[in-house]
């Protein structure tokens, strides 16, 4: 091959803020201002374990309320602010009358090094609240930049009912474990496989409190990873037609836990975005006449990384299961004796079907759906089709890999008896945002092929189903 078989994860595209998570426990921290966006700040800091100081002549009565609670290192002093306050403290949170003290107080916490947030007055911050998921340990922070914060506050809302409330115990559970884990010397991938348990059962039984079994089974699990070296494996997996958002939640999984992914060409970088970013990617694409991997090569790639103890991903555009070679690639895993397993995905000729809103195999036009690949080994049509099968009336077909013998297949359908005016369909870069589709029929269907620069994947879809298709 002439190309360079390594992808790259793609670039971080630029942020607007630096997302971090700073530990304050311990820290003097310094609150400017009783008002009640002050006090809910003193609150929320002193919820992290720092050592708040509000400062404010008048306090809002809530902040008395805050302060009998035992949790709460809250200390207010009845004064104005002075510059001295701001010596050795972590950060200073304000809500400060005008732009005059704004600028005056922001001046003074910027000379002394300290990092300043000053309520609604975005000039003046070096740093910003954002809307929070508390499951503590586990925490999701959300922002906005400033720009639209019921935005933020709305996707806060939507983790909120996504994240099991008792995923919190888990977090609790997996931190109190992870010595355990760190005590033993253990590969990376050892010990990410043993989290990868843990992560499984967390999401099998979200709402249990860990317990003495399951710290039990935790510990088996790590002396069966401190005795066993590291194991690789393969997994085949469907990246459907092209959106991202059709990945099932397997593949998904299965991508953010893999070491090396080889996918093909016409998966996209929206898909590979999915992966671990951390995760090697290797293009290992077969394009007709085109530069391509042969599938000896990929087979024997896929075995040697594996072998090496790697987690294996092989990404496959479509279903792998239908016309994509998976036969093959399960045969190389089992005679090598490598542990395989198969995810699949949405196929072409489905999310063709969903975009046209087309059912395929619609009562009064289908009896039957067949799909066939118009590639042969030597890359010619196949020579062992059922042409009078394929021209049944009473069927929906879904060709795939057509573009270059297109004309060849409409002659041998209409010599088997297919009506010149059976509807047919094309659709290039199914469900992508580059879709395009050409309603035409049997007959026409070359000049369709001849008259459109189709340089992208297309799946043809034929019978009298196609006839209900959104136009």
């Amino acid at each position: 091959m002439s190309r360079n078989p390594i992808s790259q994860p793609a670039r971080i595209a630029p942020l607007a803020v630096l997302p971090v998570f700073y530990r304050l426990s311990g820290k003097k921290v310094l609150v400017i201002g009783a008002t009640r966006s002050a006090t809910w700040k003193a609150e929320l800091l002193a919820s992290t374990g720092a050592h708040v100081t509000v400062i404010a002549p008048l306090a809002d009565p809530a902040l008395a309320e805050i302060r009998s609670r035992d949790d709460m290192r809250i200390a207010h002093l009845a004064r104005d602010w002075q510059e001295g306050d701001l010596a050795d403290v972590a950060i200073v949170v304000a809500d400060v009358a005008d732009e005059v003290e704004a600028g005056r107080l922001s001046s003074y916490a910027r000379k002394a090094g300290v990092p300043i947030n000053i309520v609604d007055r975005p000039a003046f911050c070096d740093f910003q609240f954002g809307s929070i998921v508390n499951r503590s340990p586990l925490v999701v922070g959300i922002s906005t930049d400033g720009a639209v914060p019921v935005f933020g506050q709305a996707i806060r809302t939507r983790i909120e009912m996504l994240l099991p409330a008792g995923f919190q115990k888990w977090a609790e559970a997996a931190r109190n474990w992870r010595p355990l884990v760190q005590a033993r010397d253990l590969s990376l991938q050892a010990r990410r496989e043993i989290w990868d348990r843990f992560v499984g059962a967390a999401f099998r039984k979200p709402d249990h409190v860990p317990d003495e079994t399951d710290r039990a089974a935790f510990l088996a699990s790590i002396d069966q990873q401190a005795e066993t070296p590291p194991q690789g494996s393969v997994t085949l997996v469907g990246a459907g037609p092209g959106d991202p958002e059709l990945l099932t939640l397997k593949a998904v999984r299965a991508l953010q836990s893999a070491d090396v992914i080889l996918h093909d060409d016409l998966v996209s970088q929206d898909v590979l975005d999915f992966a671990r970013r951390e995760a090697e990617r290797i293009i290992t694409g077969k394009r007709g006449h085109r530069p391509s991997c042969k599938q000896d090569d990929i087979n024997a790639l896929m075995v040697s990384l594996a072998r090496e103890g790697k987690r294996v991903v092989r990404l496959k555009g479509g279903d792998p299961l239908i016309f994509g070679r998976a036969g093959e690639e399960i045969a190389a895993c089992r005679a090598a004796g490598i542990p395989v397993e198969v995810i699949p995905g949405i196929t072409a000729a489905s999310g063709a079907a969903a975009s046209l809103e087309v059912s395929l195999t619609h009562r009064d036009h289908a009896r039957r759906l067949q799909y066939i690949t118009a590639h042969a080994r030597n890359g010619k049509l196949p020579d062992d089709l059922d042409w009078k099968a394929l021209a049944d009336p009473a069927a929906t077909t879904a060709i795939y890999m057509g573009k270059l013998v297109v004309g060849q297949v409409s002659s041998n359908l209409l010599a088997a008896g297919m009506a010149p005016d059976t509807p047919a369909i094309i659709v290039e870069y199914a469900t992508h945002a580059r879709e395009r589709r050409f309603h035409t029929t049997i007959a026409e269907m070359g000049s369709v092929f001849a008259a459109q620069e189709l340089d992208g994947p297309c799946i043809i879809l034929l019978g009298w189903a196609m006839s209900e298709a959104a136009p």
